[in-house]
């Protein structure tokens, strides 16, 4: 029997665990990559002998990457995780040593990091987050002794949001209203629902530990003032699973997908940007994904055809106006898109005595808070301050720089480009503004005198390479009324045999959630092939044998 053909548009970390995924269904998938180079938006830069991820870096919950590691052609995991109660013992956090599971290991070596974060305030305290008891119970003390009480509250109610959100419906796809409605008043009764930092505020009275508690979306492109509270569970699913490096860098982790992906006889081509999607049918009637063309003119044919791609792009650039009567160019130019970000990839000498004060992730909060997230996300100007998070792999592992020198990157919200500002111009201002602040506030003291290597990207790489709409930095914002079946489907709703996968579907942005992404389009591909039908305990029968 023929086996039936996928095309993946986009190799991110979405688009390569949904081609391992299809590949252990028996499709025959076939990735194609604009880049020259695999992963997206983490992709790898290589400049003078330094090694820079380009975009994430924090990975956590590795028994996700291990689930995907464990796939083979004669076995497709489609079921629920395994989150037995050994698993969601915090005890059981590994914290020395390798933090990948026996299969992961084959490909990538993944470790612990703590602390998870340094978190930096203006006055230059800090606030280690390690997600240790007793170390947290420890600080919150040393800044606001009344808050106490106060934590073990958020504690309490973070866990119940985590243990409903995430561990009962993290892979719950939202596919119509009644899905949707069914789980509505457990969210509210939660008080999952409400902005997040408003959430936070009711339970802290410190405004250092208000951001301390509430940062932790702006690293998957959420504004705290505006994500609903549900994204407390972040604080739960670090605290619970930890936070990893792939040594060697996140590039490690997507060159071991791609090896796993080939390795069950996936096939991946770059330099193959995809101009249109071919559809058949009428626009009231039947319209069917049939293929892709590319910038060259070529064109494929497909049974199934996925996008890994920007939301807004993929149905905007690529489909015929009248194949989308529900994603129609208002309803997609109205969905309010993430902030962007400009990243700064640095490498600096050490000067022998290592006098950094940072660990492999830090947050570095400037003077104000809510109003510097007001500016980036709503009013969309540049700010005279900045936060920042630097990202010093090397301090973990110096393969990642040349002997006697550190890699680093940094990482500032901006606004995404429905703003007016000029990045040519202001992209070398903001550039040098902060890379003086390091060097002036001692975080990484003679940096001027140290610095050998810098070069960055502003909004307009995401909006010029990436191709993302606006520039935006982490697609569709998470906002509650872009959440959950509000936010774009995994299944298209007006073209049959077209899927979406990425940061813009459900459930959302973040290593963990598109991996989480991957499986549920997996699933809705396999209902459309019947394969579902041949689940037993989690467990799906390849769609064909070779």
């Amino acid at each position: 029997m023929d086996r039936k053909k996928a095309i993946i548009i986009g190799s991110g970390i979405g688009g390569l665990s949904l081609g391992i995924r299809l590949q252990s269904l028996g499709f025959d998938t076939t990735i194609f990559e604009k880049l020259d180079a695999p992963g997206g938006r983490a992709y790898v830069r290589r400049e003078a002998g330094f090694v820079f991820d380009m975009g994430p870096t924090v990975i956590t919950v590795p028994h996700f990457i291990e689930e995907l590691f464990s796939l083979d052609r004669d076995c497709a995991d489609l079921g629920s995780p395994d989150f037995s109660p050994e698993l969601l013992d915090i005890n059981s956090r590994i914290t020395t040593g390798v933090s990948g599971g026996p299969n992961t290991s084959k490909y990538v070596k993944i470790v612990p990091i703590l602390p998870f974060y340094r978190i930096y305030f203006d006055d230059g305290t800090y606030f280690d987050y390690d997600g240790d008891p007793e170390s947290t119970r420890r600080q919150i003390e040393a800044i606001e002794p009344e808050d106490l009480a106060g934590y073990d509250r958020f504690h309490d109610a973070a866990k119940a949001i985590f243990e409903r959100g995430f561990v009962e419906l993290g892979y719950t796809y939202f596919g119509n209203v009644m899905s949707m409605l069914k789980i509505a008043p457990d969210l509210v009764k939660l008080d999952a629902v409400r902005p997040l930092f408003s959430f936070v505020k009711s339970y802290f009275k410190s405004p250092k530990l208000q951001q301390v508690f509430s940062f932790e979306p702006l690293l998957v492109g959420g504004n705290p003032m505006n994500v609903p509270a549900i994204y407390a569970m972040i604080h739960f699913v670090e605290k619970t699973w930890g936070i990893h490096f792939a040594m060697g860098g996140t590039g490690e982790l997507v060159k071991g997908f791609i090896k796993k992906y080939e390795e069950l006889g996936g096939t991946i081509r770059y330099d193959s940007e995809v101009t249109s999607i071919e559809v058949e049918g009428k626009r009231f009637g039947k319209k069917v994904a049939k293929g892709i063309t590319l910038a060259d003119g070529s064109s494929y044919k497909a049974d199934v055809i996925v996008s890994n791609g920007d939301y807004a792009n993929t149905y905007m650039k690529l489909i015929e106006p009248k194949y989308r009567l529900i994603n129609q160019d208002l309803r997609v130019k109205t969905m309010k898109q993430s902030m962007s970000i400009v990243v700064i990839y640095f490498g600096f000498k050490s000067n022998g005595l290592e006098d950094l004060d940072l660990r492999h992730h830090n947050i570095i909060l400037g003077p104000r808070y809510e109003e510097l997230l007001d500016e980036i996300f709503e009013q969309k100007v540049l700010s005279p301050d900045f936060s920042q998070y630097l990202h010093v792999p090397s301090l973990t592992d110096p393969s990642m720089a040349p002997p006697g020198h550190h890699a680093a990157y940094t990482l500032i919200p901006v606004p995404n480009n429905a703003s007016d500002i000029d990045w040519s111009v202001e992209g070398d201002k903001l550039v040098d503004k902060v890379l003086d602040f390091l060097d002036d506030r001692n975080y990484i003291p003679g940096l001027r005198d140290r610095l050998v290597h810098k070069s960055f990207v502003t909004p307009d790489y995401f909006e010029g390479t990436l191709n993302s709409y606006l520039g935006n930095g982490f697609g569709v914002e998470p906002v509650l009324v872009q959440s959950a079946f509000f936010r774009p489907h995994n299944r298209s709703e007006d073209i049959e045999n077209f899927y979406l996968v990425g940061a813009n579907s459900q459930p959302g942005g973040g290593t963990p959630a598109v991996m989480m992404c991957a499986k549920m389009t997996a699933r809705e591909i396999a209902k459309n092939y019947g394969v579902a039908e041949s689940i037993v305990n989690g467990v799906a029968k390849p769609l064909v044998t070779a």
